[in-house]
Order: C-alpha cells, then structure tokens, then sequence
C-alpha cells in the first residue's frame, strides 16, 4: 500500500519515526489527496459533509469549518506518538479509537494506560506552546485522524478560541468514551460577548428532549392560560407575543407538586433559556422572576401558527413528563446562572441558593467545619462554576479546590495508572491548599459535559481567615479545652452567641450548664444529653451532673461565683441548680427505658431526687422538679420473652418495643437440619448463643455460629457481635456446627419461599386498604425505634453491648415489602395479570405517598425497579401511558443526585407524622461518622456530635405528631388486610428471581 499523499511527515523529529504507519485509504478518506491549496469547491464539500458527521464539529462555526476543510489532512493510524516528543500537528479522531498512556519515567515500557479517546477526542494541544506531548498514544484499532499542522492551528485557534475550546482535551486527553463537546472556557473568566457567543454556539445542538419540552410547555399554556402569551408594550415599546417572568413562575408552581419553590421554577424555565428554546427579549442569559418579557422560541417568527387542537392535546398529554424532566435539571441550570454571575453582584437570594446546593453534594453535607473547612453562608461568596478542567498533573502546585457537580473524572498516580474513579458530589484539591503541598495525582475526565464547582487558593485562605478570626480558644495549663466560634447571628437580647465546636467532655458541659437558658430549648445542650454516650459514660455523666448540683456554682468554668449580694448568690446558685435538673430531666425522657438497664443511672437518680426533696423544702424554686424527677425514679418496667421475628398470630398483636432485657426464644438448626431451641438475652453475642447451645446438645465441639441465607451464602458471626438474632435476613437461618461441618450446610426447603403468587389473596382488597394496614404497621415498628438504635447503628452495637432490634425490623421490613413486589410479579405466569399487578402495586405506592408513608412507598418503586421486574418489556409495554407516567414521578422521587435532593425537598413540603426513608437517614449519619473524626486534640469533635444529631432530630420530627388510625375508615374485610400485610410470604434470592424472570420473558434474540 503506498504510503499517506501529502501527510507532511515531520522531519528530524522521534513522533515522525513513531508514526511512520500512516496511510492513505481512498474508499473511505474524508480529505482530497491532492494539496489543500490544489482542492476544488467539491472536495472541500466532501470534507465538510465527513465532518458534520462528527458530533465534536456540528457546534464549530461554518467559517470555522470550512478554514478546516481546506487546511487539515487525512491520517489512517496504526502506531503511536511517544510522550516526551515534540509535537508539529493537532490531531482529531474521525473513528477508530487510541489508548492514552503516561510514564513517570523515561522509559516508554512502564507507561501505564489511563483512559481511551474515542470518536470527536483530540489530542496534540501542546504545540500551541511547544511543550512536549505529555502522554503517549497508542492506536487500539486502525483509526482515522484529522491532522492540521502547527501553524494553521495556532492561526485557527486565536481566531476561534471559544468554540474549539471544547474540543482540547487535558493533556492526558479526555474521554472513556463519548466526546469532549460541551466542555468550555471557564465562564467566570470570560466577558459577556463571550457568553453569548458560546451559548449561541450551543444553541445549535440543542437537546431534542428540551426542544420538544418547550414545545409542549408553549402548547400547554395556550391551552390553558392563553392570555399569557400575548402583545405587551413597555415604555412605548410593543413587544410581540411575550410572557412575563413571574408569570411564568407562578404558572408552573400551579401545575406540578414536582415543582417545590418558586426559585425550583425559575431553574426550570432557565433550563429552557439556556438551549434558546425560550429567549429574553433583549437576549439576557438568566431567566428572573421579575416583570421581564420572555419568548417561545416558536413565536419569534411573525405569524407563527398556533397549535392545532390534536397539538394541544399531545402536549396535554405530555406535561407531566415534561415537567418532571424540567424538575430535574432545574436547580443544576439555577446553579449555573448564579454562578456565572460575578461574586460582587451576587444576592443574599443567591448566595442562600448555593449553600442549599453545597449542602445536598455529598462532598459537603456530611463534614464538619472543623474537619472540611466548610464555612458559612457568607464565606461562599467566591465560589465559581467550571466548564473545562485545567491541567491538573501530579506534582503541581495546587491553586484550586475542586467539587464535581456533574460527570466523573478519573484519579491517575504515575506508576499505577487509574486508581479510583470520583463522581458527582465529590471532591478533589483540596489536601494541597490545606498543606501548601503539590498534587498527589493527576485527574483526567471520563465523560464529557463535566461542571465543577471551583474554589482558588486565596478565596479558599480568605475562608480560612475569617473562620479563624470568629473562633475563641479557652486554655488551662497551655492547653486548648474548649473551643467556640462566633454565631454569625446575634441572640435576640443583642448578645454575641457562641456555637460549641470542641472541648472536652467536662468543659462543653459545663458551658452548656452556664448558658442554657430555662424558658427555652436549646438545641446544644439536647445534642449533649442524646449523644453523651459516645464519648462519656453515663456513669461519667451521671457523676460530674450530680456533683454540678451538690457543689454549684463550682462546676462552671468561671474560677469563682459571680460578685454581688449574699442574695444574689444564692439566686445565683438556685438558678444553676435549676438547670442542672432541667438538663438531668431532658436526659431522663430521652434515655426512657435505657435507664432501667444501668445501675449507675438508677443510683444517680434516686439521690438526685432525695437531694432535690430536702432542698425543696428551703428553696421553693426547686419544688416543681419533685413530682417530675419521682415519676422518673419509680418508673417501672417488666421483662418480657419473645420468641424469634415471630411467624405466627403475635404478628397480629400490636408491635411493642423490645429492649436490652427482654429475653427471645431463638432456634438454631444443625446441619442436619434439626434444631435446638435455647432461651438467651435480646443482647446476647455469639459467644452466649454458642456457649447455651453447646449446653443443650451437650456437645463439646467447638461451634460455630453462621448465619446461612436462602441463597446458600454463609456469614460467619463473630464472639463478640451483639443481638445476632437480629441480624438475620427474611428467609436466613441461623446455624450452630463445627468446623468441619460448614461447608456441608445447606438451606431448609422452607428458605426457599413462596412457590406460587398471592395475587388471587390480595387483588380484591382494595389498594387504599392495603397502604393502610401497611402504614399503619410501618408505624408501629417505625414508633418502637429508639433514637439511640439509630447511634449504635452508626457506631457499631458492640462498643455499647445494646441491642438494635427495633431498627433491624424495621429495616427488615422495608427490604420485605421490596421483595414481596419483586416476588409478586416473578411468580405471576399470566402477561395480562402481571400487568394488573403493576397498576396495583403504582396504586399502593399512591396511597402509601398519600398517608406519608415514604418507607413503604420507596420500597414498592425499589421493588418495581428491580432487574428482575424491570426487564419484563413485554409488560411494561401493555402498562397504560398514564400508570408509566404515576411510575416514572415516582421513581423520580428516587433520583440519588444531588445527595438524594428530590427525596429530602419533598420531605420539607409534609408535615408530621412521616415514615421517613430509613436507609438514607442511616446513610447520612454513617457519612457524617466516617467522615469525621469523634476527637480532634483530644477533645471532643461537637460539630460531628451536633449534625448526626440533627439527623437524629429529623427521626424526632416525622414522630412529633400522633399517626391518626381513623384516617382511613376500615372495610369489613380489614382483619384480613391487616393479616395479609403483617404476613408477607417472600422470595429474597435474587438469582431465583432472575430465572423466574426468564422465564416469564426469555432474553430475546
């Protein structure tokens, strides 16, 4: 084959000898053999019509891409451009695909391979320095290249900056797959022409989806508000068929529960403004709720039609739909308005948005300022929108902070090539602004389209100076013990407040006892009493309260009491002593029943109270804390036996909380499937099982305790691991053998499940009625949870010796009904009825949303979303349009971008009682726990302390009202509802469900 025509190898150079495979391939080569200054008008055709098959070219310009036509050639690759060389051309890929490799050495073996450029990459942008290629590129496949020669380059590139922008890759390239299209210049440095230009230049490739939903948003305000689109005239102006801003806004508020704020609407329609599908008549880029004028993109044509009536119905049609998109992109394109906006002109409205934002990415919502650094609403002033990644290699100085709002990048050490992948939420940079030290790596784009949220290095050391500038320090013996930043916001009297950050655990309480003000709760001092456990005692605590009483004032960290009167002292100390019993109360009604399983609780109690009783009588202050304090020591509880997540009629019975005493009656089977009954503690651990089954079968062997699911996978539990009962799943077992029997384990047959559907059982009971008798049950496990289950949850029951079972079965039963829905639809052999039961289960789901019963509600749509249900095409295709489109906002609710931010602003909107979504509550705390150190200096961490409490408070919350059993007026057949949700048979193995699956609808062809 003969070699390229005019491929202007590059002389005395290693890249010419690198690529010395080049040829031409006259079949299928976009550019002319002939020289570009030899090429007709119908060459230059046939490359441009190559080009613009190109998604990276359809944004250039025309000019733009005739200048490339008549300049670039053609390349067929096979080989490979070294790192370190020299580079002479800019090269694009036209197919094919080329592997990136990097070498921290010079020795070009040890590159290590970390991403793949695709059709639309480029590579080659360093000879617009002429520094050397920073990579080494290696064709995986014959791949096709457009080549434009440095200088041509260099020319094109001052001409048409912006629009090629979005082409250069970082030095490392670009792209797993896909293309670099929307990645551009950063806005915040580029003036307003620019702008325009670029979003002009986007415009031209506007998404399909947008450009439709504008359609149908037009459409369905002609239809029912047809007065909003009209002639307008301001200031002697006529402005033709235009709509108002706050018009707008108030009419999509009106249309959607979707639509949670005005601002949440404002997002939306700027998602429109940003691809020109509605434009500001003086071509502003942010869409306002003010009284601007705004115009559909098909009125700004004159005489422009209006829609037919079959128009108007298809966009009827289509709204809800619409509408849901538009919720989901809005508050990214409300985002990015506001950020480009430069730092000076940005509102209190603003800048109150960004913290929102910044508080639901996962970065940031679950560290603390003292950890992460993260400031205030007023520090955030500086922080900016990025479009294009700079260069970020190992090594170098580290100027910016980075948070990814949208796409992924990937982490890249020398040496071992890509190391882990981050995602939206999370962050990078910020450990070299911290130590002034150079990047540990290098981070190179996966996708195309990535923003990041930026912050530079001297808005990021003007934050840590102001954070800095508010905190207070109080030593003893050169000693930080406590720590207190500055409220930003003055109490009511005018005082300056202080927030708690760290101390230790004798100094924070004794702040708390000399600030909490008696008329009032204090969220602080709350956070103290319900998460003291974790890092004091109750004996500690029980301790230095009562000796805060005996001795006060000496407890508080003043040296001596306040000056003054002999009257005044005592008023003094009377009212210290007040709040001493005020916060040992407050504990009181949130440890409730803990307090009976603690001996040194019980003590502290009893001589609180008989110290309070003799005081009572000389200080009448302290006489309304007697009958409360008696009721708390004489409070009574009695032992109760359960018997293992019973299967029987006690299912019917009202759920009632189980604690730490309680004694379960607990089987464990053989290997022979036998089984031993033994009577043991709620909070027993696997050595205690052990031991009393080993009593019981009189065996000597050393047993091991497994926990074996349906599937046949076995979990070995440990000694030490507490209430194990607990942690078995639906269908698990727990076994005893040795250790020579454990791989002969095998599943009881009744493991197995449901052979046959319960359809024919529950497909007359109305859909109303069951979300009913399932709220109503989800709320009497959800009522047994004891807030500081949640705790040992995150911290791990086996610091605490306490049980969670409470929270086990309620998260069991979120996992059950999840099944029950995937079990359901798997063992229903008919299309129609598998169908009926979609529409069903959408139905319940409804209901559930209806009674605030979000833990059912979640796990229904979970269940529908299942692979095992979700591949069943056939019977989503016979679903009705308006049953996809109740699924489809439901499972909306469940989009996990943005830290799961449509979940939490739909649940600001309810009121209580709520059954909140237990697993991503349980999320949060273990986010903030193992994002953040417990103690910092030896002290106290508070501010981990006070955000898992304030998830805590939000379990409080959904709690703070009664759930109200007449809701829902209960049919004569409500016994047998209520005795079919508490008894949900399941299949909880996925590979049986997955078969059954095939089964139903075999993998097509």
């Amino acid at each position: 084959m003969p070699t390229a025509i005019h491929s202007h190898r590059e002389q005395n150079s290693r890249e010419t000898q690198s690529k010395a495979h080049t040829h031409t391939h006259t079949l299928t080569s976009p550019i002319s053999p002939c020289r570009p200054a030899e090429r007709s008008g119908e060459d230059v055709d046939i490359i441009l019509s190559r080009l613009k098959g190109v998604k990276a070219f359809q944004r250039f310009h025309p000019s733009l891409l005739l200048q490339i036509c008549s300049c670039a050639f053609y390349e067929y690759l096979e080989k490979v451009f070294r790192q370190g060389d020299i580079g002479t051309s800019w090269y694009a890929v036209l197919s094919g695909s080329l592997d990136v490799k990097v070498s921290e050495t010079a020795n070009h073996q040890d590159a290590v391979a970390i991403c793949t450029l695709g059709i639309g990459t480029a590579f080659g942008e360093s000879i617009l320095d002429n520094t050397p290629r920073h990579a080494t590129i290696v064709s995986r496949e014959t791949s096709e290249l457009l080549r434009i020669e440095q200088r041509e380059f260099k020319s094109l590139w001052e001409k048409y900056r912006q629009c090629m922008a979005g082409l250069l890759a970082p030095p490392y390239g670009a792209m797993e797959s896909g293309s670099n299209n929307d990645r551009l210049a950063d806005k915040d440095s580029l003036g307003s022409n620019t702008l325009s230009l670029m979003n002009k230049s986007l415009n031209k490739v506007q998404s399909e989806k947008l450009q439709r939903g504008g359609k149908v948003m037009r459409n369905a305000i002609l239809s029912r508000a047809p007065h909003m689109i009209r002639d307008r005239k301001y200031h002697l102006k006529t402005y033709r068929q235009c709509c108002v801003g706050t018009e707008l806004v108030d009419w999509l508020v009106q249309q959607s529960t979707c639509v949670h704020t005005r601002s949440h609407a404002v997002g939306m329609w700027q998602a429109l403004l940003e691809e020109g599908v509605l434009n500001h008549v003086d071509q502003e880029l942010g869409f306002q709720d003010k009284y601007l004028f705004y115009r559909f993109l098909d009125d700004e044509e004159e005489d422009t039609p209006l829609p037919s009536e079959e128009e108007k119905r298809e966009s009827e049609e289509e709204l809800p739909e619409t509408i849901l998109f538009l919720a989901q992109i809005g508050p990214d394109a409300l985002l990015r308005m506001i950020l480009r906006k430069p730092p000076g002109q940005r509102t209190g409205d603003d800048l109150e948005i960004i913290y929102d934002e910044l508080l639901h990415i996962k970065a940031l919502s679950h560290l603390s300022n003292t950890v992460s650094l993260i400031p205030p609403l007023q520090h955030w002033t500086h922080v900016k929108l990025s479009l294009l990644l700079p260069v970020f290699n190992q090594g170098e100085e580290g100027t910016s902070w980075y948070i990814i709002q949208k796409g992924s990048v990937n982490v890249v050490i020398y040496g071992k090539g890509v190391v882990c992948t981050l995602h939206e939420g999370d962050d990078f940079g910020k450990l070299a602004l911290v130590t002034d030290s150079a990047r540990a790596a290098s981070i190179v784009l996966r996708e195309d389209n990535c923003h990041f949220l930026r912050v530079d290095k001297e808005d990021f050391n003007r934050i840590l100076r102001d954070v800095e500038a508010n905190t207070v320090r109080l030593k003893e013996h050169e000693q930080a013990v406590l720590v207190l930043e500055k409220s930003p916001r003055a109490s009511t009297l005018g005082n300056i407040k202080y927030t708690v950050m760290s101390g230790t655990p004798e100094k924070i309480l004794d702040h708390f006892l000399e600030t909490m003000r008696m008329d009032t709760h204090h969220a602080d001092p709350d956070d103290f009493v319900l998460m003291h456990c974790v890092f004091m005692p109750n004996s500690q605590f029980c301790q230095l309260l009562m000796l805060c009483y005996i001795f006060n004032p000496v407890c508080t960290y003043h040296a001596v009491a306040p000056p003054g009167s002999e009257q005044e002292r005592l008023e003094y100390a009377v009212t210290s002593k007040r709040r001493v019993l005020n916060l040992a109360l407050r504990w009181a009604a949130v440890h409730a029943h803990h307090l009976q399983e603690e001996q040194a609780a019980l003590t502290f109690l009893e001589e609180l109270y008989g110290s309070v009783s003799s005081d009572s009588r000389i200080l009448r202050a302290l006489k309304d804390f007697v009958p409360d304090l008696e009721k708390v020591v004489k409070l009574q509880y009695q032992k109760v036996l359960l018997r293992e997540f019973s299967n029987g009629d006690e299912r019917l019975a009202k759920k009632q909380p189980i604690r730490n005493c309680d004694e379960i009656l607990l089987k464990v089977y053989c290997s022979d499937h036998t089984y031993t009954t033994i009577r043991v503690a709620v909070a027993a651990t696997g050595r205690e099982v052990t031991s009393a089954v080993a009593d019981k079968l009189a065996s000597s062997d050393d047993l091991l305790l497994v926990h074996l699911s349906s599937a046949g996978e076995k979990q070995m539990l440990k000694p030490n691991d507490v209430s194990v009962f607990s942690t078995l799943s639906i269908n698990g077992r727990m076994f005893a053998c040795p250790r020579d029997q454990l791989n002969a384990l095998t599943p009881l047959p009744d493991q197995e499940g449901p052979s046959a559907g319960s359809m024919s059982s529950f497909e007359l009971m109305s859909s109303k009625d069951l979300a009913y008798q399932m709220t109503l049950y989800d709320w009497e496990l959800f009522s047994c949870v004891h807030e500081h289950e949640l705790l040992y949850h995150t911290f791990g029951r086996q610091s605490f010796r306490r049980t969670t079972a409470n929270l086990d079965l309620f998260l069991r039963r979120f996992n059950q009904v999840q099944l029950w829905v995937v079990t359901e639809v798997c063992l229903c052999g008919q299309l129609s009825k598998r169908v009926q039961l979609l529409k069903k289960f959408i139905k319940i789901a409804a209901h559930c949303r209806e009674f605030k019963n979000l833990n059912s509600f979640f796990a229904i749509i979970m269940g529908m979303s299942n692979p095992a249900v979700s591949r069943l095409t056939q019977t989503w295709e016979k679903l009705p349009s308006k049953f996809k489109k109740f699924y489809a906002e439901f499972e909306s609710m469940m989009d996990p971008s943005r830290n799961h931010r449509a979940y939490r602003l739909t649940v600001t909107k309810i009121e209580p009682p709520i059954i909140p979504f237990m697993p991503l509550l349980l999320k949060d705390m273990t986010f903030s726990h193992e994002g953040n150190k417990t103690f910092i200096d030896n002290m106290v961490n508070f501010e981990k302390i006070r955000m898992i409490a304030n998830t805590i408070r939000a379990v409080r919350h959904c709690r703070s009202q009664p759930f109200n059993p007449e809701v829902c007026q209960p049919n004569k057949n409500h016994a047998e509802v209520r005795g079919y949700v508490r008894k949900l048979c399941v299949i909880d193995n996925q590979r049986t469900l997955t078969t059954l699956s095939y089964r139903l609808e075999p993998r097509r062809t």
